[in-house]
C-alpha cells in the first residue's frame, strides 16, 4: 500500500532507506517515546526492521516529505496489533516536529484504515509527558479512554505514564475507498 497527501508519501520502506531511517529515528528524543525501538538504534536495526516481511494490505510506513526541495525521509508510520487491538502507532524526526506531518500521514492512515482495511476500531496512545501526540490524536478523532498505563520504552530507566485513546471507525455508508497495492 501506498498513500499520497499533499505534502507526504507514505509508502513501505525499501533498502535504500536504511541510512536515513536510521538518521531520523536515532534522536533519543524520537526513541523515548517508541516502545518497540531498539536503543541505540543502528543502521543494522534499520536493515533488519526494512527486511521483516509484510503483506500487500500490511499497513507499515515511512512518510517522505515532497514539500520544497529534495524528498526526505522525517517518519513513520503504521498500525499494528497491539495484543489483539489494532494500533496506530507514528513517530516524526525532531526537524519535522510542529509542522503538521503527523496530522496529515495521520489522516491518511485513519482513512485507509476505515475504508480498505477490516478494522472497525483503532486504538492509540502517548506517553504523557509528549502531549503534542495526544492533540494529533484528538484532531484525528481519538478520544481518551480515561485509563492511563504504564509503558516501557529502552529509552527510558524505567515505566512511564501513558495515555490511551480509541477511535470507532464503523460508519452507516462505509463505501470502499480505491488504493493501490
Amino acid at each position: 500500500m501506498f498513500a499520497r497527501t499533499p505534502r507526504l508519501t507514505l509508502r513501505p520502506a525499501w533498502p535504500e532507506d536504511a541510512p536515513a531511517l536510521t538518521a531520523a529515528i536515532a534522536d533519543e528524543r524520537v526513541l523515548r517515546m517508541l516502545t518497540r525501538v531498539p536503543h541505540p538504534y543502528t543502521l543494522a536495526d534499520a536493515e533488519s526492521w526494512i527486511a521483516q516481511p509484510r503483506g500487500g494490505h500490511d499497513p507499515r510506513f515511512v512518510i517522505v516529505a515532497h514539500d520544497g526541495g529534495e524528498p526526505r525521509l522525517i517518519g513513520g508510520i503504521g498500525i499494528s496489533d497491539d495484543e489483539g487491538a489494532a494500533n496506530l502507532g507514528y513517530w516524526l524526526t525532531p526537524a519535522a516536529w510542529g509542522q503538521g506531518y503527523a496530522t496529515e500521514a495521520g489522516g491518511a492512515v485513519v482513512e485507509m484504515a476505515r475504508h480498505a482495511l477490516p478494522i472497525d476500531r483503532l486504538e492509540a496512545w502517548h506517553f504523557a509527558d509528549n502531549p503534542a501526540s495526544g492533540r494529533v490524536l484528538r484532531r484525528l478523532g481519538f478520544r481518551p479512554t480515561g485509563r492511563t498505563l504504564a509503558k516501557r520504552s529502552v529509552a527510558r530507566p524505567e515505566a512511564a505514564p501513558s495515555i490511551e485513546y480509541t477511535l470507532d471507525l464503523v460508519e452507516d455508508d462505509r463505501a470502499p475507498m480505491p488504493i493501490a497495492a
